[in-house]
This record gives C-alpha cells, structure tokens and sequence, in this order.
C-alpha cells in the first residue's frame, strides 16, 4: 500500500518552484478512479468530476503523464499499466462507495460513503476523518466501524443505525462491509463535496495508519 500512497503524493507535489497546486491527492486518486472507469476521458469530464477548473485539471494530468499513469491520445486521456496497478491497489483498500439519504449519522444536504477495509483498527475518535473532510470543504464527516454486525461509532458499542433500519441495509448492500472494516460518510451541501470529502478521509486513515505487515 505505502507504494501506492507515495505514487498519488507524487503527483500531486510540486516540480521546481513552481506555483502551489489547486489539487490535492484525493483529486489525483479521484481522478484515476474516473479514468479506470470510462476506460478514457477527457478533460472536460474530469473537469466537472473533479469539480476543478479547467487549468487545474490540465496541470493535473501533466503531472500524471509525467510520472507515467496516463497517457494523452486524440480520444482522451488513458491509463498505462502503471497507473492501472495503483488504482487497483487504492480499490483493494476502498472498495465500495454510495450516497447515502440524510439521516442521524449523515447531516449533511449531501452524505457520500466509503468503505476502508480492514482499517477499523485506526481511528481514534473520527477527528482526523472530520478535519480531513472538512479540508475538502465539507460540514463533516462521521466515522463508522462495522464490529459484531453492528456499524457503531470508534468510542462506543452501541449500534449507531438501529432506528435506521433503511439506512442500515443501505450500508450493508451496496458496501458489504466485514468485521473490522471502516465506513465513512462525508456531508455536505453538494455531491461532489461529500465525495471528496469521504475519500479525502479514507486516504488520510490508509496515509497515516499504514499497516505495516
């Protein structure tokens, strides 16, 4: 994993003394995820995906070429093999996402999930997740772990959806989630916000807790 990690912080480092960047690393891995899934795309669509500038997006990409993860072509933009085995890395450990409904454990206008396998062991409190979400310009996030079938908060016992029974099954069919497994809800007043925010998190808890095997 720590091969991975270092390969999105690469990319999303500034060369020379050039000017600070407008993205981040969830952008880049953001990125590679949209890529991997329309096989190629243009920068207009990663533009509106992202939701960055049209500048941005196309600094990002050269910085992409430049470390080999992608490739320009008159069709769009495309992974090379490189950048295929480190996005497939990155989904090993987030394998599973969904918008989720406001609810007790997702305030937000807009709630984005995502499932960080085997990394219930990390979190603390769920206050490196909030601020790594609020960085992305999120109101917040909330930091589930899936323990005894239960989704329940990092300092507590108590199953967090039992009066969410719709929410619940929600969680659990589109994130199969598996004891000791992670889930964690980015909210805020746009889709595209709550996302980044979630995976911003996510990445954040694998950056930080790597595991060291």
């Amino acid at each position: 994993m720590h091969m991975y990690i270092r390969a999105l912080e690469k990319v999303a480092s500034r060369y020379a003394p050039s000017r600070a960047l407008s993205f981040d690393v969830v952008h880049v891995f953001a990125a590679l995820q949209l890529i991997e899934n329309s096989g190629r795309t243009s920068r207009d669509a990663l533009s509106s995906g992202l939701a960055l500038g049209e500048g941005t997006v196309k600094t990002l990409v050269k910085h992409l070429k430049m470390h080999g993860l992608v490739q320009t072509t008159n069709g769009g933009t495309k992974m090379t093999a490189k950048g295929k085995g480190i996005c497939e890395g990155l989904l090993a450990a987030m394998p599973a996402e969904t918008s989720l409904p406001r609810c007790s454990v997702a305030l937000g206008r807009f709630n984005y999930a995502v499932l960080v396998r085997e990394f219930g062991f990390a979190v603390r409190s769920g206050i490196e997740q909030r601020d790594a979400a609020i960085k992305m310009g999120a109101t917040g996030a909330t930091t589930l772990l899936f323990r005894d079938e239960k989704f329940v908060m990092p300092a507590s016992n108590q199953d967090s959806l039992r009066k969410e029974p719709q929410v619940r099954r929600m969680l659990a069919e589109k994130l199969v989630p598996k004891e000791g497994d992670l889930v964690i809800i980015g909210s805020a007043e746009d889709e595209k916000t709550a996302e980044l925010a979630a995976k911003n998190a996510a990445l954040l808890t694998i950056f930080s807790h790597e595991k060291h095997h």
